[in-house]
């Protein structure tokens, strides 16, 4: 099975808007359209693509982003896989992958997301790849989970 992450672009970004999560999960994360919009002000955002065999299961955006401490944090920021993917295991795949490029391409000592914590299926998910919380929240009261590589 070949796993791909590619950047969202022209040719892509019709695709990208037409993901969306089961309902049940609205409430956990913005749709695609709100993170490009977000990427399109925030130049610390790069959105992505997840493929599976050349077909677009997921999206995905992260960062680097400067702290208060004059150091940066890299930050997995929205992690989705579209609906009529969901129970496949291609969360599993996809957040592995996402993982080893952030790791890769940022050469991090850690890998930092924010959750609802009333998202129970995501936080379970998280755990089982080594997120832990960390006692913070975010700006939007989410609370924050860290990933030590």
């Amino acid at each position: 099975m070949g796993i791909t992450i590619h950047d969202v672009t022209q040719d892509n970004e019709e695709e990208i808007l037409r993901l969306s999560v089961a309902e049940s999960q609205t409430n956990f994360i913005e749709t695609t359209e709100q993170c490009l919009e977000e990427a399109k002000e925030c130049a610390y955002y790069k959105p992505v693509g997840l493929y599976v065999d050349n077909k677009l299961v997921g999206f995905a955006m992260y960062g680097r982003f400067p702290d208060e401490q004059e150091q940066s944090r890299v930050w997995l920021d929205r992690f989705l896989i579209d609906a009529n993917y969901q129970g496949m295991g291609f969360g599993k795949m996809m957040l592995q992958a996402l993982i080893d490029k952030l790791v890769e391409k940022y050469s991090c000592p850690k890998i930092y997301l924010s959750i609802y914590e009333d998202n129970h299926s995501a936080i379970y998910l998280y755990q089982k790849f080594g997120f832990q919380f960390n006692g913070e929240f975010d700006v939007n009261n989410e609370k924050v989970m860290v990933k030590n590589i």
